[in-house]
């Protein structure tokens, strides 16, 4: 029997989610999910081609031309929408364990961002959709116009692994609002958890067509981006990927969202409490295993200061619980596949040939023979145009660099390609707050660094084009529409 044979289960997806119903693939590509801690195949899912795309854009098309959603409310929307987080929030504990399953996130992680968030975003959309004005009318010099939003048309939504289910909603849930329909494609490497969308929104009596599910590799999902029916594309991924949508989105004169890859750093003051940079790593820097896009992995320390961080981070890299991330004890899981676990161990060989000073970490955590772990990681000495400061590693390494002044921090801070995330640790939130504005980057914190849903998220430089999250993200589904008329439309 083949690794596929071997590995079939209930939790098979071999069907893709296309107009309301379950249809089989029309290529005969499978795909084996491995688990991350054991490296155990535990299921298999479907690959799409071009052809099984193509279904699901003329699937969305029509849901939104000549189905109901298009003629729907802002409210009769909303309500689908917290039907929809209802159905979501009664798979929520089932949903996390199997994200943490595909992907090693630790689960107390995963039950808050595959198991809560998602349902949270869509009932703060469905709020905001009940709440927003789509619809006025304004005197002119000529009469009066009426100004519409109106859905910005079929989205086309790529997602990656590591946060698969509310980087998903973070796309669907303001379109859903603004009224388009939507085809997602997830990564292979989370196969199976984000068709539990699907699940959902039948149950909920999502109209056929406004959610369409097509798990696909690169040549299919770039037959979905320049797809001629495809109004929008709203990517979550690497800086590289990007790149390349952007470039076909812009010659397709094509709207876009693109949340990317990152380099940020974390500038710890001369005045900072170590008590609290510690206590607020696990948010800034070693979220999700360092497989977070926020990932501050550039620490940067006075050199008055330099020995006692460098000492207090490798100190807080030994004391981390490696292991099973299905346990709620454990603080730091694998990497999601053997190709990424490499890609951090060759990181880590760069470190090594590079001079600097290796401090803890850099090899498999010992007792774990199974699974795609490797040691929470600190470099020493590094200088900001080594490789290792330069890009984004997506693992748990970290590298340590000295400054001489407030001024030197955000030098050293802004000298980067990327501009997604960040924190500043200082006894003086008035002067943390004066440095976080001087940094190039969509967002920061002072003192801890956590998400917050209602507010927008994005980057700056090389990490992203537009915003996703709180109400601001709603225009990124909208169009603008004057419509011309007499003084008599004032009411």
């Amino acid at each position: 029997m083949t690794l596929i044979e071997e590995s079939r289960t209930e939790l098979d997806r071999t069907r893709f989610f296309i107009d309301g119903e379950w249809v089989a693939p029309q290529g005969s590509e499978l795909h084996t999910a491995i688990e991350a801690h054991t490296e155990e195949a535990f299921g298999v899912a479907s690959l799409g081609t071009e052809a099984d795309m193509d279904a699901a854009v003329r699937a969305a098309r029509r849901a939104l031309d000549e189905g109901p959603w298009g003629r729907t409310t802002a409210a009769e929307r909303a309500d689908v929408m917290d039907r929809f987080a209802a159905a979501l929030s009664a798979r929520a504990d089932a949903t996390s364990t199997l994200v943490t399953r595909e992907n090693g996130m630790p689960i107390t992680l995963s039950n808050a961002f595959n198991g809560a968030a998602p349902a949270g975003l869509l009932q703060m959309y469905a709020q905001i959709a009940r709440q927003t004005e789509f619809e006025s009318v304004r005197p002119s010099m000529s009469g009066a116009t009426i100004v519409r939003r109106e859905p910005v048309g079929v989205v086309a939504a790529i997602t990656p692994w590591n946060y698969p289910q509310v980087l998903a909603m973070m796309k669907i849930a303001p379109a859903l609002a603004a009224g388009c329909t939507i085809v997602l494609k997830p990564s292979p490497e989370t196969a199976l958890d984000t068709y539990v969308f699907a699940d959902a929104a039948q149950e909920a009596g999502l109209p056929p067509g406004v959610l369409n599910i097509v798990l696909a590799g690169r040549e299919a999902g770039a037959a979905l981006v320049r797809h001629p029916l495809v109004d929008k594309v709203a990517f979550t991924g690497s800086t590289a990927a990007g790149r390349a949508i952007g470039a076909e989105c812009g010659g397709l004169i094509r709207r876009m969202t693109l949340e990317l890859g990152g380099k940020s750093a974390a500038i710890v003051l001369d005045d900072a409490d170590m008590d609290t940079f510690l206590a607020n790593l696990d948010g800034a820097s070693f979220m999700n295993n360092g497989q977070t896009c926020t990932t501050q992995s550039r620490i940067l320390a006075p050199r008055s200061r330099y020995a006692e961080v460098t000492d207090a981070l490798a100190d807080y890299c030994r004391n981390l619980v490696v292991g099973n991330p299905l346990e709620e004890s454990t603080t730091l899981g694998p990497m999601a596949s053997e190709t990424h676990l490499k890609r951090v161990q060759g990181y880590i060989d760069i470190g090594k040939a590079s001079g600097a000073r290796l401090i803890t970490g850099g090899g498999r955590p010992a007792g774990l023979d199974r699974g795609w772990f490797v040691e929470p990681t600190v470099f020493a000495d590094v200088d900001n145009d080594d490789q290792l400061a330069r890009e984004e590693v997506f693992g748990p390494v970290y590298a340590v660099m000295p400054y001489d002044s407030e001024e030197d921090a955000i030098r050293i801070a802004n000298d980067s390609e990327y501009g997604l995330g960040g924190s500043v640790f200082t006894a003086d939130e008035g002067r943390g707050i004066e440095v976080a504005r001087r940094i190039r980057t969509g967002t920061i914190g002072v003192n801890y660094y956590q998400l917050d849903l209602g507010a927008p998220f994005g980057g700056m430089k090389n990490s992203g084009v537009g915003r996703e999250l709180g109400p601001e993200a709603l225009n990124a589904y909208l169009e603008y529409k004057s419509v011309f008329v007499s003084a008599d439309q004032l009411g």
